[in-house]
């Protein structure tokens, strides 16, 4: 009989961790190769958007705290899309198949900023929003967009 896996992506989190397909140099050109902003799904979460409004909005902004992915500067409202792995997504359930410290390390830091600076955010009167990877892929994108639009009509 085969176990029942509950999550979205259908991977088995229970297991241990194995040792790494990849030799090191390799392992190390593919994880340079991992860009913060450009990504597919802020790429299609993007689109997506200006094909639904026509309200202006910014991408990247390094002048606010935290770099958003989107900000609509007149409604006072940030936007961050989150990778599930970079930031964490239900990293408890996780975190024993990371290979070493460092990567539990950069997560936890992560998790931590992104909670840092959206307390930061919202004390200084902005609304912040954050959508999961797995939420911007497919149909989910379409969610996605319809809740933020009526967070900015509201």
């Amino acid at each position: 009989m085969r176990k029942k896996i509950k999550n979205y992506s259908g991977r088995d989190f229970s297991k241990s961790r194995g040792k790494d397909k990849l030799n090191k140099k390799r392992r190390s050109n593919l994880m340079s190769k991992i860009r913060s902003k450009g990504t597919r799904f802020e790429l299609d979460f993007v689109k997506a958007l200006k094909r639904k409004t026509k309200i202006k909005f910014k991408k990247n902004v390094l002048s606010i705290k935290g770099k958003p992915d989107i900000v609509f500067e007149r409604q006072r409202i940030c936007v961050f899309l989150d990778s599930d792995f970079w930031h964490g997504w239900q990293y408890p359930r996780w975190e024993h198949l990371l290979k070493d410290e460092f990567w539990r390390t950069k997560i936890r830091n992560n998790r931590r900023r992104d909670a840092r600076f959206t307390r930061y955010l919202r004390r200084r009167g902005w609304t912040v929003i954050r959508f999961w990877e797995h939420n911007l892929k497919g149909n989910r994108i379409n969610r996605s967009v319809g809740a933020l639009l009526r967070v900015l009509s509201s």
